[in-house]
């Protein structure tokens, strides 16, 4: 049972942001230290804000400028973007962040709770699910050896710590046998190295098929599609319904040992799932407060909206996400 709905993206779809297209035109006097400090030193933004450049930060500030409210000049809207993406990346306690910022804590949670919401808006259409002809066309090599040119994506769920909830109801749908904690857990489908498709949260409770047979994920798919997964996502007939295929690891039991052409399938899935584990494992290590137990308020629904907090602060590092390197095309290239 899920624990919260996603809504829909309402506002206008944004292109894609391209670095070059960035001039730094929001610097001004208050906000000269802190442009400096990261301008001619991408290993700094990157440390900060995950992001690869200065320009593409910039670029993102372009993006969302329009949409983040007039401030009072106590802090500016770049400010308002670099406390936001330093929190997603580092993680730092409220307290830190508002001293950095000199600014109060109300007015730091405050101000990260506006610029997600803007971030959603503008980027979540960064995590687009590509046409076929796209698809194929920059299909890697051994994608192709292994499946033909039919595999579209690879799917997973990730499960995020979340405190407990005084509610019975929501402590027995939030808890994870998996994790023996309580947790809020998301469907990511990967496309080419790149994350197509991040579903709202679950609780933990949820099954992977669940998850994938309610969450709009199937919706996603063409006639002559392929899925890669692992054993728990046990949607075969739900995928054949959408005119797609399913491919999972063969199950053993009752068996004493596999068929070769099930091991040898099983290990070329293997071979090739492992990209979905590469670009989790980029996500979570690069806005690392995912990792952390994620606090209540982040977990009801949004004032006026069926998705939460949680939600959309996990669609707009997907989304940041993107707009860095693949590590599957670095890793592909080494291999």
């Amino acid at each position: 049972m899920h624990v919260c709905l996603s809504a829909p993206v309402t506002t206008e779809t944004t292109a894609e942001i391209q670095p070059q297209q960035i001039t730094p035109q929001h610097e001004d006097e208050d906000l000269q230290d802190y442009t400096e400090f990261l301008k001619d030193n991408n290993s700094k933004v990157k440390f900060y804000t995950g992001l690869p450049s200065f320009a593409l930060l910039m670029g993102v500030l372009q993006q969302i400028s329009l949409s983040l409210p007039d401030t009072d000049r106590k802090i500016s809207q770049f400010q308002m973007l670099l406390l936001t993406l330093v929190r997603l990346r580092l993680n730092l306690p409220i307290a830190h962040i508002a001293h950095l910022f000199d600014i109060s804590q109300t007015t730091t949670s405050t101000v990260f709770n506006i610029t997600v919401n803007v971030l959603y808006a503008h980027l979540s259409p960064l995590v687009h699910w590509p046409g076929r002809h796209c698809i194929q066309a920059s299909m890697p090599h051994q994608y192709v050896e292994m499946f033909g040119d039919r595999v579209t994506v690879i799917i997973d769920c990730f499960e995020l710590l979340i405190e407990r909830a005084q509610n019975l109801r929501a402590m027995a749908e939030t808890y994870s046998t998996y994790k023996s904690r309580h947790t809020m857990k998301y469907l990511i489908g990967i496309t080419q190295g790149t994350i197509s498709f991040i579903s709202k949260g679950w609780g933990g409770c949820a099954s992977d098929k669940q998850i994938a047979e309610t969450s709009g994920f199937l919706q996603k798919l063409s006639p002559g599609d392929m899925v890669l997964a692992e054993r728990g996502f046990d949607i075969k007939e739900s995928v054949a319904l959408m005119r797609a295929t399913l491919k999972i690891p063969a199950f053993t039991w009752g068996r004493s040992q596999l068929q070769a052409k099930d091991v040898e399938d099983t290990r070329k899935l293997a071979h090739v799932r492992i990209h979905v584990e590469r670009v989790m494992g980029c996500l979570l290590s690069k806005y690392t407060i995912l990792n952390e137990t994620i606090r209540l308020g982040f977990v009801v629904p949004c004032e006026g909206e069926n998705m939460t907090l949680l939600d959309k602060i996990v669609a707009v590092s997907c989304a940041l996400t993107n707009m860095c390197p693949s590590v599957v095309v670095k890793q592909a290239s080494d291999e």
